[in-house]
């Protein structure tokens, strides 16, 4: 007999059929009731085995958390909450769990408790949710381009250029570091590295994304990205996955279109889509807000996510951003951690919520940045001191979106990448797509694990990505 999968049998049951259903026990009750997830779906299935037929041992071992395939007849349930439910014919422990020895015993685990046993946390409700949410928005990433005649390409995760120019990049080496070999200055002689120079795990995958998009016009990557930055927040990872298009023939109103187009789409597909894992995670928030002031609470999960799929982004400079920041009340009663007081300082978080959550209560795209808070490669506008830059804001999030028109004029690039002190050898092969048919193009990056804490509406970065990498932990 073939397996079937606990969702396709909840959404296509027949009754009275014969059906063979493998999965894990979340609970056994009164030696009769036995509730079983395959991870298809949020929702179980209940097996019911007539204590009386069965061997004692046997029972004994339908423990939480062993695996176990049952066989039975699809029948009406006589207990709410479910619709059917399955009279037990046979049945076959797959997995012993000893209950001694399970950590994932049916209680609620704090969400700290369960980054100790990450290997474990696919097995939980909140995780297998959220799992599933990501595999559907990592799905509509790719519809979305797809449908819009993108080409998918693969970036390198190696590389021998800082593109963010931030030096918070992961080395990658061979050598032997209890013998370093030296020049004749006694620097690291990378030239007997394995790659011949200083290499190490690419920040983002923009600039060869560029040169593809200089050939194909349309082009994205999604893949995972690196930066050794030293911060435990709850928005920061040491890898994290990034979608970035990069579009030629593009100014930056479109980027921003695109950009805008994107997230909502993907807000819908997962309202579309995630309905039942949007449930459970809703009335998870739900449970949660109970115990949060007033102001603190999240709201309802669905709320947010129409609003964002229903409603166009506010659209503003960041000199208009600045100025609104300035005459704020925190600002004026000094509640701001970061006083926003002089034109050019860097937007912090703070800054960021403020305008999306209190000022416009909507997403917020904020364009045209000062130059020298920018990357070298963002587009120099004809005042000389902004750039065609733009970051989308979201509420809870803060940031979510980076993106730029490039610069695409060879000698105002080249002079970028001189006053910002970039080895010309790492970058000559970007230069040179600037002499050879430039055009203007755009493009930006999402994290797409700041997606994931907005559509989920889950609180912490770590909480969204299977196995979190952060300072001192890269334990599974």
């Amino acid at each position: 007999m073939k397996r079937v999968k606990i969702a396709a049998l909840l959404s296509e049951h027949q009754l009275g059929s014969e059906v063979l259903i493998k999965g894990w026990v979340r609970t056994f009750r009164n030696n009769s009731f036995i509730a079983i997830n395959d991870g298809s779906t949020i929702n179980n299935i209940q097996g019911v085995v007539d204590f009386e037929k069965e061997e004692k041992e046997e029972l004994k071992r339908i423990t939480t958390g062993a695996s176990i395939q049952i066989v039975g007849e699809v029948v009406e349930s006589q207990g709410a909450g479910q619709s059917i439910e399955i009279v037990v014919k046979s049945f076959k422990i797959l997995g012993d769990a000893n209950p001694e020895e399970y950590p994932l015993q049916p209680k609620k685990h704090s969400l700290e408790y369960l980054r100790e046993i990450a290997h474990l946390r696919p097995r939980t409700n909140t995780f297998a949710a959220i799992l599933r949410v990501r595999h559907a928005m990592t799905f509509a990433i790719h519809e979305f381009f797809n449908d819009r005649g993108f080409c998918n390409v693969h970036t390198p995760l190696i590389t021998a250029t800082d593109a963010e120019g931030a030096g918070e990049a992961f080395q990658v080496t061979t050598m032997d570091l209890k013998n370093v070999p030296l020049d004749e200055n006694k620097e690291v002689d990378y030239k007997q590295d394995f790659f011949g120079k200083h290499t190490s795990l690419a920040v983002t995958g923009q600039l060869e994304a560029e040169l593809a998009a200089l050939g194909l016009s349309e082009v994205y990557t999604f893949g995972p990205t690196f930066r050794a930055e030293n911060s435990n927040t709850t928005r920061h990872l040491a890898e994290f996955w990034m979608i970035e298009p990069e579009v030629a023939f593009a100014d930056n109103n479109d980027n921003m279109d695109l950009a805008e187009a994107m997230l909502k789409y993907c807000v819908q597909y997962a309202l579309d889509n995630c309905k039942d894992d949007l449930d459970f995670l809703n009335k998870r928030l739900q449970d949660e807000d109970k115990s949060k002031p007033q102001l603190e609470r999240a709201g309802d999960l669905f709320e947010k996510l129409e609003f964002v799929a229903n409603n166009d982004f506010e659209r503003i400079t960041y000199t208009e951003a600045f100025d609104i920041l300035r005459n704020s009340k925190p600002n004026k009663k000094k509640k701001f951690k970061f006083l926003v007081d002089e034109w050019g300082i860097d937007l912090q978080s703070e800054h960021e919520r403020f305008l999306v959550e209190k000022h416009f209560k909507k997403p917020v795209i904020i364009s045209d940045y000062p130059a020298n808070i920018k990357a070298f490669y963002m587009k120099l506008n004809d005042d000389g001191k902004t750039v065609k830059a733009m970051d989308i804001l979201f509420p809870g999030i803060g940031e979510i979106v980076g993106g730029s028109e490039r610069e695409e004029r060879y000698d105002v690039l080249e002079q970028k990448i001189k006053d910002q002190n970039i080895p010309m050898d790492s970058v000559w092969w970007y230069l040179d797509t600037r002499k050879f048919g430039t055009v203007p193009h755009s493009g930006f990056g999402l994290g797409f694990e700041r997606l994931l804490l907005f559509v989920t509406g889950m609180g912490n970065i770590r909480d969204v990505i299977p196995f979190p990498r952060t300072p001192k932990n890269a334990e599974f």
